[in-house]
């Protein structure tokens, strides 16, 4: 399947005017919205963990030269990568979640629909601090309670007891055989999305990054994220929030300004039918955008 950047319209409508911008892609994965961006004039800054990203961005780098640049590290580091360029960003933009290539490319063990090794690593493990495991080493360290834990956690599994101490007693080296020890199918897709999330930290990553944001982003400069599971979601929305609430004690004598939120919300979306029908990844996306004021 060919990758299609997931709500681009509604990005692309929500950011504007974008020609002369400085645009973090944190998520740069097959290169979608960056090469967008760039169409568009902007300069962009892309983040990506996952080494396999770099063929397509030096396609990138060659045809805008001067333009463009990929930082090959987690978005996590966005605060400690971005502060080198010395000026603030106009808009920082998350496209959160499992890439389509990461996904269609069988041996890195993300899908059920291909037999390979249980790997699921968005990347080598070679920018965390400690070396990141693989989901068949997840599952052999891990007891019977915390594989639990991470079932439920994040994938809300129904028989995630019964199906941790089948994961415990087989320790599955390949997507297959896990797959094959899930009682019921309808939780392949939730055991599948825990132990990836597990493996990648990801809502760890996901907190780390946004936390940078309100440094970074210029008066009014945008962020915008698309979300693709509950999790995801509700850890942006709550973020989201205490951006856009206003803090302190209104019955105070203080200045008018003070305490007020730095940013307020800009928008939210999701897939039209149409979107949805021409590309069904795009089923459970969610945009939300605030902006700095």
């Amino acid at each position: 399947m060919n990758h299609i950047p997931v709500l681009l319209d509604e990005v692309l409508r929500t950011l504007g005017n974008v020609s002369g911008k400085v645009i973090a892609d944190c998520t740069f994965g097959a290169g979608g919205y960056s090469r967008a961006f760039l169409e568009r004039g902007a300069n962009v800054i892309a983040f990506d963990r996952d080494p396999s990203v770099l063929p397509t961005a030096q396609k990138l780098t060659a045809k805008f030269p001067g333009k463009f640049e990929l930082i090959n590290k987690p978005f996590s580091n966005l605060k400690s990568q971005i502060s080198n360029f010395k000026s603030q960003i106009d808009a920082i933009v998350f496209d959160f979640g499992v890439s389509s290539m990461q996904i269609d490319t069988a041996e890195r063990g993300f899908s059920w629909r291909f037999d390979a090794p249980l790997d699921m690593r968005m990347d080598t493990g070679a920018f965390d601090i400690r070396p990141l495991q693989t989901a068949a080493q997840l599952i052999e360290i891990s007891s019977v309670a915390n594989l639990v834990r991470i079932l439920r956690e994040y994938g809300d599994v129904k028989k995630a007891s019964a199906i941790a101490r089948a994961m415990k007693e087989k320790l599955p080296q390949t997507t297959f055989e896990l797959r094959d020890l899930i009682y019921n199918p309808k939780d392949i897709a939730p055991v599948f999305q825990a132990l990836r999330i597990a493996v990648n930290d990801e809502l760890g990553e996901i907190a780390a990054a946004l936390s940078a944001v309100p440094e970074l982003l210029a008066p009014g400069g945008v962020c915008v994220c698309v979300t693709f599971h509950s999790l995801e979601d509700r850890l942006v929305k709550n973020t989201f929030r205490e951006w856009t609430t206003a803090k302190g004690d209104p019955k105070l004598p203080t200045a008018p300004d003070a305490g007020a939120a730095p940013m307020r919300l800009l928008k939210t979306a999701t897939p039209t039918d149409a979107e949805i029908a021409a590309n069904p990844r795009a089923r459970s996306a969610h945009m939300r955008a605030v902006i700095m004021v």
